[in-house]
């Protein structure tokens, strides 16, 4: 069912729109248009785009902004290329999860529903939390806990999906939290439609 859906995923291009925020304060909003190219992978163009560059500083100061600056865009595109290897789940990953007796199966909050709780996903002690509609099958919500280069560098994540109206699962909005630097990315997409109409 994954591997079905995010087949038909690759049909759509949509819009996604990222807010940036350290300890609580937005500090950039970009919007992209998304689609999946002829080799499968996700392609983004930039539409859009606000910064807090806040008045350029010059001298000693201005090259320390300017170094913490790379810095913390160098660690964010860390955290979010270490949660693009969650998602969208792999199939055989999980299989390998299950052998290894790593999944646990919960009820979830109604008859249809249950929650997979996988451990040691993709890192050791790390988790990813599947929320599942048995009934469709599809999955409805994710949560995943892992680090950057140790646990105490821990990354969060929370996605809620959306449906289309072929019955497409989507991640509707995904919310990643990074303990150590304080970064929250929120990200919503929308505006989902097929490819060339």
């Amino acid at each position: 069912a994954l591997q079905d859906n995010q087949a038909r995923l690759k049909q759509y291009e949509w819009i996604e729109n990222m807010v940036v925020s350290k300890n609580g304060d937005e500090k950039s909003q970009k919007q992209y248009r998304c689609y999946y190219g002829a080799d499968g992978a996700l392609q983004k163009v930039l539409i859009d785009s606000s910064q807090d560059e806040g008045r350029e500083r010059r001298g000693l100061r201005g090259r320390i902004i300017a170094h913490k600056k790379e810095e913390m865009t160098e660690y964010m595109q860390r955290a979010a290329d270490l949660i693009k290897r969650y998602i969208p789940p792999q199939s055989a990953k999980i299989q390998a999860a299950w052998d290894a007796g790593n999944v646990a199966v919960k009820p979830g909050g109604s008859a249809k529903t249950v929650e997979l709780e996988i451990q040691s996903y993709l890192l050791p002690g790390d988790s990813l939390d599947l929320n599942l509609d048995m009934g469709k099958p599809e999955v409805t919500g994710l949560q995943v806990s892992s680090y950057l280069d140790n646990p105490k560098d821990a990354v969060t994540l929370a996605v809620t999906f959306g449906k289309l109206q072929d019955g497409t699962n989507y991640p509707k909005q995904t919310l990643l939290t990074t303990k150590k630097k304080d970064l929250t990315i929120q990200v919503q997409n929308s505006g989902y439609r097929k490819m060339g109409s």
